[in-house]
């Protein structure tokens, strides 16, 4: 059973923000896969999907309070760390990149740094979404909506995601870092 959880911020307000790269990839995964809608938990306080022993969470805190959903899913044994899979925003890979990294420090996402202090390790994989714009810092850039052009850009990220975290499901983290990173 792999956990996939894509992180970004609750609400209307924060739809197509680079910060939401998490739900977007999760969401795309979704559709390709034919998951069922995602509902509600309030066990978890995300929105939940399941399919062929993969769940796909999108956490309803917002992006500093990540940690709290993740201390909750390891709390329950249906789930194991070593399946867990996040997905997320990078200010320090280009738009348009993506990378694999495991049992690594957070590189300053606040969400990552979230989940690392409630688990109490860092032993789990990430999908790294590269955000960046030249020469803006990553608040200014987590926090902006995808330009028109950039939007283009997104739809392409979005398919490498979906390949690459498929590639990984079937393949495992090291072959997946090979032909990913």
């Amino acid at each position: 059973m792999f956990i996939i959880v894509g992180l970004g911020n609750p609400g209307p307000k924060f739809n197509y923000t680079r910060h939401n790269s998490g739900f977007m990839a999760v969401d795309f995964f979704a559709q390709q896969n034919g998951f069922p809608k995602f509902t509600f938990s309030k066990k978890y306080n995300s929105l939940i999907s399941e399919h062929n022993d993969i769940t796909l969470v999108k956490p309803q805190t917002f992006m500093n309070e990540s940690g709290s959903l993740a201390k909750a899913l390891f709390q329950n044994s249906k789930f194991k760390i070593q399946n867990l899979i996040v997905v997320h925003d990078d200010t320090d890979l280009p738009l348009g990149k993506i990378k694999f990294a495991k049992d690594s420090g957070a590189g300053g996402h606040k969400g990552v740094e979230s989940i690392i202090q409630n688990l109490g390790n860092n032993n789990f994989i990430r999908l790294k979404i590269g955000v960046a714009t030249d020469n803006q810092k990553a608040i200014e850039v987590v926090l902006q909506k995808f330009s028109s052009a950039e939007k283009i850009i997104l739809k392409e990220i979005l398919k490498n995601s979906f390949d690459a975290l498929q590639y990984l499901i079937d393949n495992g983290i090291e072959k997946a870092m090979n032909k990913f990173n």
